[in-house]
């Protein structure tokens, strides 16, 4: 079939399996190119199929030629209906893989349920026997609670007062004004139950008490902090009480590791096009205009520049892990450079409809976007007859 990007809202609804395998191919080139990293060698990726996960395990495994099991939840595709980019991305990354001589088995499910923990446990246990790095990347706005059985849905909204602020439709260019009321409720329970460290700390404990965590080891989750411009709806919104509780959460995964000498950290990475992001308001005005910045500092990073410096130059340097005074590895720390965040800020206020093609890049934003579905990269005949039908031999 002939794939092509449709859109609906801020998703797109296709994907293209060649592109998401250009996709992964490009960001094996970039690991390769930047050389060897001393790290971890079995590593569990919860979360594995996008996004900083997906580059997570390509790190890991063609930069350390670590053995990787990917967990996720992605849709195959069907006669004439596309699977999702996870499921494109997964299997082009299980092919590499398996070509380059690297062990690599995945799980497709829910990782909020005991049913898709203990399948990957068993696998870890008749396959690794044990996993030194534990990467925690989900990205879910839902969670059905493996214990109490309650649907929890996350949202993005501030805390106290309604929210009014520029923001953009990347799609059509257009800068409006947007409000968005404050949360109600059990808003802020349900965000953390969702997004919070609950889940993670679920992993790790299921991992212990099985001894498939070897001596030492390490896990990381992901979490974003960002700019003033933003808190009001993101830190210091709904989302944001969720990610304190992510990081509380390292402190209390570090606790309980203890007696096998183990460390729980919380990387805070920099603001990139995600299917996520694109769905939040004022995100995609920010992230435009930093890119501009940023590109023009030569300091821009997409995700897996963001992950191959987070492991060559944070986590396996064979020195003590640096952190901030809150104990998270800040990988964020070009974003947030000062010079940089005062030029955002200074475009902020300049930014219409009219001047964010020149003050911005905008451009960027959609390619990027577009690159998350597998459209949009060079070398890739979209207009060549594709076979949508891509199955993935490893999936357990």
């Amino acid at each position: 079939m002939i794939i092509e990007p449709r859109m609906r809202g801020f998703i797109c609804v296709t994907s293209h399996p060649v592109g998401c395998a250009q996709n992964v191919k490009n960001q094996i080139e970039y690991i390769k190119s930047k050389g060897a990293i001393n790290g971890a060698k079995k590593v569990l990726v919860i979360g594995a199929s996008t996004g900083f996960g997906l580059s997570s395990r390509i790190t890991a495994a063609f930069g350390s030629d670590a053995a990787t099991i990917g967990v996720f939840f992605e849709k195959p595709p069907l006669e004439g209906r596309p699977g999702s980019p996870g499921w494109y991305n997964s299997a082009a990354f299980e092919n590499e893989a398996d070509n380059a001589g690297l062990y690599s088995k995945s799980v497709n499910g829910d990782a909020f349920s005991d049913e898709i923990k203990k399948q990957t446990l068993d696998l870890i246990k008749a396959d690794l026997g044990q996993v030194d790095l534990v990467i925690y990347s989900l990205a879910s706005p839902v969670r059905l609670h493996p214990v109490t059985g309650v649907l929890h849905r996350s949202v993005l909204k501030p805390i106290g007062a309604t929210y009014t602020n520029k923001t953009v439709d990347f799609h059509t260019g257009i800068v409006t004004d947007i409000s968005i009321a404050p949360c109600q409720d059990d808003d802020i329970a349900n965000t953390v139950a969702v997004m919070g460290g609950e889940d993670w700390a679920m992993w790790i404990d299921a991992l212990k008490a099985e001894n498939l965590l070897a001596p030492e080891a390490t896990t990381v989750a992901y979490s974003y902090i960002g700019p003033t411009l933003t808190e009001a709806v993101y830190r210091k919104g709904t989302i944001g009480r969720a990610k304190d509780h992510l990081e509380a959460t390292a402190f209390a995964i570090t606790e309980s590791l203890k007696s096998i000498g183990g460390k729980a950290f919380v990387s805070v990475n920099k603001a990139l096009v995600t299917q996520a992001s694109s769905a939040i308001p004022v995100i995609p005005l920010y992230i435009s205009l930093l890119y501009k910045i940023m590109k023009e500092e030569g300091i821009h990073e997409g995700c897996i520049e963001q992950i191959q410096r987070l492991y060559q130059n944070r986590l396996y340097t064979g020195k003590p892990i640096p952190t901030d005074e809150k104990g998270r590895i800040r990988i964020d720390d070009w974003e947030m450079r000062e010079d940089v965040q005062e030029k955002v800020a200074t475009l902020w206020k300049q930014a219409t409809t009219e001047s964010l093609p020149e003050i911005g890049d905008l451009e960027g934003y959609r390619k990027d976007f577009m690159n998350l579905f597998g459209f949009d990269f060079e070398g890739v005949d979209y207009a060549a007859d594709t076979d949508e039908m891509v199955g993935i031999s490893s999936i357990v």
